[in-house]
């Protein structure tokens, strides 16, 4: 299986993660705040599913950069998921009458967005193989 669908069914399964608990958060708080924090549960899911099935774990950068790294990329997706999921949310399906579950639809829209970019800006910059510089390998000579 390539590298791209396995993150495909990977992210799918953190994208479920995500969905199921913002409706549960919604019991507690407002729609906003929920993707926010359904959201961390998604990226948490997202991270160990992608380090374990997707990218090559072994010859990454050092887990601190790369938890770090992963965060930057999830801040820009998160931004991505909850602006799109409120403006189908708020103004889109009002505007189009959309009654059918559309907070749910919205959210699913939004988590879906960032997938392609994620894709790449996870394999070049969160999980990017280790560059062995010339000074490293040299033989002393």
């Amino acid at each position: 299986m390539s590298e791209f669908l396995r993150f495909l069914l990977t992210s799918g399964i953190a994208a479920a993660v995500n969905l199921v608990s913002r409706i549960v958060f919604d019991i507690w708080m407002a729609y906003e705040l929920a993707i926010v924090v359904a959201y961390g549960l998604g990226m948490f899911t997202a991270y160990f599913l992608a380090k374990l099935f997707v990218f090559d774990a072994k010859n990454s950068v050092a887990v601190k950069s790369e938890i770090y790294r992963f965060f930057i990329v999830n801040i820009l997706a998160l931004f991505i998921v909850w602006s799109v999921s409120i403006l189908f949310a708020r103004i889109v399906f009002p505007y189009l009458d959309f009654n059918w579950w559309p907070e749910h639809i919205a959210h699913l829209i939004g988590v879906a967005s960032p997938a392609i970019s994620s894709f790449y800006l996870h394999k070049s910059f969160t999980f990017k193989e280790k560059r062995t510089s010339l000074r490293n390998t040299s033989n002393g000579l």
